[in-house]
């Protein structure tokens, strides 16, 4: 890659307005909402641990040719290979079954309420492990996300939600639905730090298929215990159609998206981006699932976007480092 194109200012923001880097950064947080609210449809006919072999098998076969070292990429050294290994357990795999199994449990509006802290999350492994500082204006951010998150998990779903959203309404499984997907908000913001460090070493496309192998190696020892008591004939070619869609969505186009957009971006500015996710979630849980979205709910995405906001203002750069 050209110098010009990574070359970063003293304070990690580009020289440039990389607006191409922006698109791909906004693209990928879209599609991962969209399949965060759709595997809503997944997990009520496969089992979780299949689901997400199914995602890694499929998107494999895609990448493969993505596996091969480019000419002008210098070979991994044991460093890059534990920052792959943990970008594909953390962003990958327990990022798949605390998301399947907290959206299975809970709704598509919830998840998109808890996943509206990333930027807040973002921002503080940001200051643990790049030593990036943390303004006034991020820490109130923090506080309006963990607000939103406080919010959402006290709002009990009536009878009539539960049976829109194909949710349980036991209090302790939405609340464990909502610890899950707060784990996935975690895993997700060390997907966006570990990146951060990966791609000045390794082209996107092939930490694109790297992190999916590892991703299927994790998950394969019960997906395929779950698939030999799963009858497939069950399974429509509408909801095969979905299955693929979700799996290049997941495995091959969010990744090779961000880490194509994280070149160019600091980890902090980055996590600007990850508002799409939970909008797009939210979108997909009402136009799509029929999920209804209470005065609570609203309360609680009015606080978890101010905190966003607060948090990812350009005034608020925490990109410094020590």
């Amino acid at each position: 890659m050209p110098r010009a194109e990574t070359a970063l200012t003293a304070r990690g923001v580009p020289s440039t307005t990389p607006w191409l880097s922006y698109l791909c950064l906004a693209a990928s947080m879209a599609l991962v909402g969209s399949y965060v609210g759709l595997s809503k449809s997944l997990v009520a006919v496969f089992p979780v641990f299949l689901l997400a072999g199914l995602r890694f098998a499929i998107a494999a076969v895609a990448m493969v040719s993505w596996l091969r070292k480019p000419a002008d990429e210098p070979p991994l050294g044991p460093q890059q290979w534990r920052l792959l290994f943990l970008e594909s357990l953390l962003g990958n795999f327990l990022f798949s079954i605390c998301m399947l199994y907290g959206v299975a449990l809970s709704t598509a509006l919830a998840a998109g309420v808890i996943m509206a802290a990333l930027p807040a999350a973002v921002a503080l492994l940001s200051r643990i492990v790049l030593r990036e500082r943390l303004a006034p204006r991020v820490l109130a951010g923090i506080a309006c996300a963990v607000g939103g998150i406080a919010v959402v998990a006290l709002v009990k779903a009536d009878a009539a939600d539960a049976a829109a959203a194909g949710a349980a309404v036991e209090p302790w499984r939405q609340t464990l639905g909502h610890l899950l997907l707060i784990g996935a908000v975690f895993c997700e913001a060390s997907y966006v730090v570990i990146g951060k460090q990966l791609t000045g070493h390794v082209g996107a496309r092939r930490i694109s298929a790297i992190v999916n192998l590892w991703g299927l190696l994790l998950v394969s020892p019960m997906a395929i215990w779950q698939a030999t008591r799963f009858d497939f004939g069950v399974i429509t070619p509408g909801t095969w159609s979905l299955l693929v869609f979700y799996a290049l969505a997941a495995s091959t186009a969010t990744v090779w998206l961000w880490m194509t957009g994280l070149r160019r971006v600091s980890a902090s500015r980055a996590g600007v981006f990850t508002v799409m996710l939970p909008l797009a979630a939210a979108a997909v849980g009402v136009g799509v699932l029929g999920e209804r979205i209470s005065t609570p709910q609203l309360a609680a995405y009015a606080l978890a976007l101010t905190g966003l906001l607060l948090a990812t203002s350009r005034s608020s750069d925490q990109t410094a480092t020590h």
